[in-house]
């Protein structure tokens, strides 16, 4: 997954100003973290975790344990840095979630966007395997990703703080996208493939993980009090995220 690191290593602090923007934070954040739930004296490992956001904020939720790798040295030292400002106790590590083996037995692993960047089919499986292998029997498994169903000839994302162009090509794993965070005067651009659900449902299954179950983001109370309901229908007549919880 080296385009992962070379494009992530390129954003580097820039990645912690996409939880500013409205889809993420009124939509990911809070409903990420609302599914996720209670991880009081739980051990959680953050796979892909970029800067470690999700990492931080699980620790200050009271996981006893949190360890966040990433592919991207760059983000993972951002990640470091925000931890000597503000110590939480967060573990981070740089590297390939593909090829890291067994690092610990979690009570809970959390996945944002980490499928995203698989060359084949066989890779995502093997993602899948590798964190069945870092997971307690009965852990759960929480995972943030594009909705496979985006309709791309849909109303613009813009006003939302993105924007999701099909880059034309073809892939066996999903759909080639362009992904565009619209930050200011500097737009943070990169290409994803997200997953098919029959892609990611079968090789969660195929890893052992059983109960897989789909969950719609939603917008949160506080996103709906500031842009007011209408502002959200293009989100919600087609939506470009999508959450899924399974159990090892």
């Amino acid at each position: 997954m080296s385009d992962a690191r070379q494009q992530y290593d390129q954003i580097g602090e820039a990645f912690e100003g996409f939880k500013t923007l409205p889809l993420i934070q009124y939509g990911e954040v809070p409903g990420f973290l609302a599914m996720v739930g209670d991880v009081t004296g739980k051990s959680v490992i953050d796979l892909g975790g970029g800067t470690g956001f999700y990492a931080r904020e699980l620790k200050r939720r009271g996981a006893s344990d949190v360890f966040c790798i990433d592919v991207s040295g760059e983000m993972i030292a951002v990640g470091e840095k925000l931890e000597e400002v503000t110590p939480l106790g967060v573990r981070y590590a740089v590297g390939d979630v593909v090829g890291m083996g067994q690092v610990g037995t979690f009570d809970v692993g959390v996945a944002v966007q980490l499928f995203n960047y698989a060359e084949d089919v066989a890779t995502v499986e093997k993602l899948c395997r590798v964190v069945r292998a870092n997971l307690a029997e009965g852990a759960e498994f929480f995972v943030f990703t594009m909705n496979p169903s985006y309709r791309f000839d849909g109303p613009p994302l813009d006003k939302y703080g993105f924007r999701c162009e099909a880059t034309g090509e073809t892939s066996p794993i999903g759909i080639p996208s362009k992904i565009t965070a619209l930050l200011g005067d500097h737009p943070v651009s990169f290409t994803a493939i997200p997953p098919s659900r029959e892609t990611l449902e079968s090789s969660l299954t195929a890893a052992g993980f059983t109960g897989i179950e789909w969950v719609p983001m939603e917008i949160s109370p506080a996103g709906i009090e500031k842009y007011g309901r209408e502002f959200w229908d293009d989100f919600y007549g087609n939506p470009p995220l999508t959450m899924l919880r399974c159990r090892a």
